[in-house]
């Protein structure tokens, strides 16, 4: 994506990493909703994961490690499983890079009205 070139060449206009959304998260789309965790804290401590995988799609990893602890040593059985989860990942990928683009197109936009008037 060049998000490194693009953070040097124009740091105005390009969020970064770790910035929260600057603007309304209904601009310009009035019926979106709003993510929710559907793990809960305390079950992802109790199942020990790691920091990095707690995010959205936690609670499918969860089923997923559940069912590989259930059938082992048939692991092909978790297969629907795994693959929920990993379209989980893939789609909370997208949404994200959706967002980072949302978030660079309204600066692009904010800063080209604040140099018109």
């Amino acid at each position: 994506m060049g998000t490194t070139y693009a953070r040097a060449v124009r740091p105005d206009v390009t969020p970064g990493p770790d910035c929260v959304p600057t603007f309304d998260p209904l601009l310009g789309a009035p019926n979106r909703k709003e993510r929710v965790m559907k793990a809960t804290t305390d079950e992802m401590v109790s199942a020990k994961l790691p920091l990095a995988d707690r995010d959205y799609c936690a609670d499918k990893l969860l089923k997923h490690r559940s069912c590989r602890a259930d059938v082992f040593p048939f692991l092909y059985k978790c297969h629907h499983e795994k693959h929920e989860y990993m379209t989980c990942e893939f789609e909370d990928y997208v949404l994200r890079m959706k967002e980072y683009e949302r978030e660079r197109r309204l600066l692009e936009r904010q800063k080209r009205l604040d140099g018109a008037a």
